[in-house]
């Protein structure tokens, strides 16, 4: 059995473009994560930190980046006004969006059409949402609030290295809230023609409930998730995303309806592609 243990890194960011899945009352973009900046000779620095961005940053072709327009930076250690931030879900259509990906082409497909405006976590309208059903978040979910989240993971093989479990411990997350877990595999964000391809729950259901403290956990089996380069079987994957779900909704197979901010939101993955020390193989 090969088996190891990664600590997942905050963020609020899925792909690089939408900067963010989380926005601010003004509408701008908060990023912790890739920040797009200009680097030597016209070239792009896209590295980890943290900074507010304009939702009228400059979109390239998928694919590719830009220097993102920053509003300000987001320093390590937040002033009280920046911890006491309103976090909002992204409006639809998602602005700063070059991914051409339905997520849930079943269930949704005409996603990319739905207007909405952006709402505040805690108010977002839950479909047939009754107020004797017992709403659980009710107050402002705040930057300060966010950064608590921390998350660990263990992957290791079973089955005579045929499948992969892994298995999540959480702390400092959103009170009594769903989250999903995601995996994003092998060009699911690469431009053509290598793809791009729709990310995929990591096991199903992919659910669990954060509780009154903040905690969770979460364990699923995958078959071959980790084939070598150039044999049959499932693309890679090469990284792990927890959601929190605006909506407080699961979709089977689908990570979301609309995706990156509109209504899943990254809160905690791996800074970088992993799990190259792994290889298994088709049963």
């Amino acid at each position: 059995m090969t088996a190891k243990t990664y600590q997942l890194s905050l963020t609020t960011q899925g792909p690089t473009y939408p900067p963010s899945e989380v926005m601010n009352a003004d509408g701008d973009f908060v990023v912790i994560g890739r920040v797009n900046r200009p680097g030597p000779d016209d070239s792009v620095c896209s590295e980890w930190g943290s900074a507010i961005v304009s939702p009228a940053s400059l979109l390239p072709q998928h694919g590719q980046n830009v220097p993102y327009q920053v509003v300000r930076e987001l320093p390590t250690e937040l002033s009280p006004a920046d911890r006491d931030m309103v976090l909002y879900t992204l409006p639809l259509p998602l602005p700063c969006n070059n991914y051409p990906m339905l997520f849930a082409p079943d269930q949704c497909p005409q996603a990319h059409s739905v207007q909405r405006p952006s709402y505040p976590f805690h108010e977002v309208p839950i479909p047939d949402l009754r107020p004797e059903d017992g709403r659980r978040v009710t107050e402002p979910v705040t930057l300060g609030q966010w950064v608590q989240a921390q998350g660990w993971l263990e992957v290791a093989t079973v089955n005579g290295g045929h499948d992969v479990e892994f298995c999540f411990e959480f702390s400092g997350l959103i009170p009594n809230s769903m989250y999903t877990v995601m995996s994003l595999r092998e060009h699911d964000l690469a431009p053509v023609p290598a793809g791009p391809f729709r990310p995929g729950p990591l096991g199903i259901p992919n659910v669990f409930m954060a509780d009154s403290a903040g905690k969770g956990s979460y364990q699923a089996v995958l078959p071959n998730p980790f084939p070598a380069p150039g044999a049959p079987g499932p693309r890679r994957i090469v990284n792990i995303v927890l959601l929190w779900m605006s909506y407080q909704q699961n979709y089977g197979g689908a990570i979301g309806f609309f995706g990156l901010g509109g209504d899943i939101h990254a809160q905690l993955k791996l800074q970088n592609a992993s799990f190259q020390e792994f290889v298994t193989t088709a049963r």
